[in-house]
């Protein structure tokens, strides 16, 4: 009988000195999850608020981008789903959760700039939407975070605080009004025009948004706005809801 686990579940490929936790050892990391849209500043904030907290930061979009780096460079179109599935059979994939020291591998290869090529950024919508690869990929970021011997992680992304974590004790959507993200992504990306920026982050709002529901805040998710806020600011807002929602469930 085939094997069905994907190739990125293969022993071993979990970031060096994120091991499991020995039979009787401490319970699972606490997850802070961090949802929004394009442009919100989710990675940055995200990261940020991690170091502060002394937890590990998990980007899971860096996954997808990998997966389109991977995709990309076997020739494949990403707008085929069958395709997408049949490199992703050997998608060898590794991240770290180190906030100091911050690497993507696939493979034997550090992907870690080359994800974020605009390249990548176009072809990211079409892996991602596959969903027999949402499916996958989450029990790998459920897996990443359950063998991390921390106290906490920050994992941001896409339906973080509905579909990967639910049951977080902390969940944020972070937010902003689109012209401020789009002037945001623009700013960090200082190599493209500003009126393309835009136009991308618009498109990947759109495509994206046919898969997950990134601006509306479920139940229990706490919204932070960041249009008026600057980047302090923000991180302020987000550890106060931290510590505030950690106050409340342990009695503070």
């Amino acid at each position: 009988m085939t094997d069905p686990t994907p190739a990125l579940f293969r022993p071993g490929l979990a970031a060096p000195g994120f091991a499991a936790p020995a039979e009787g050892s401490a319970s699972a990391p606490v997850v802070v999850a961090i949802d929004g849209p394009a442009g919100s500043g989710k990675s940055s904030v995200s990261k940020a608020t991690a170091a502060r907290l002394g937890y590990g930061f998990l980007d899971t979009g860096a996954a997808y981008r990998a997966l389109a780096w991977h995709a990309l460079e076997h020739g494949v179109d990403t707008s085929d789903a069958t395709a997408v599935l049949e490199v992703f059979g050997d998608f060898d994939y590794a991240i770290s959760l180190d906030t100091t020291d911050r690497w993507v591998r696939v493979g034997g290869v550090d992907v870690t700039t080359a994800i974020r090529e605009p390249r990548v950024t176009d072809a990211v919508s079409g892996v991602a939407r596959v969903g027999a690869v949402r499916q996958a990929v989450n029990q790998l970021f459920r897996r990443l975070v359950a063998s991390a011997a921390l106290q906490g992680v920050v994992v941001e992304g896409r339906d973080i605080t509905t579909v990967v974590f639910p049951d977080a004790p902390v969940r944020v959507l972070l937010t902003a009004a689109p012209e401020v993200r789009a002037a945001r992504r623009s700013a960090e990306l200082t190599d493209q025009d500003a009126a393309k920026v835009a136009a991308a982050l618009h498109k990947r709002d759109a495509a994206d948004s046919t898969v997950v529901d990134f601006l509306t805040a479920a139940p229990g998710v706490e919204v932070v706005d960041s249009t008026h806020l600057d980047f302090e600011q923000t991180v302020d807002a987000v550890f106060n809801v931290v510590d505030s929602t950690m106050g409340a469930r342990d009695g503070r």
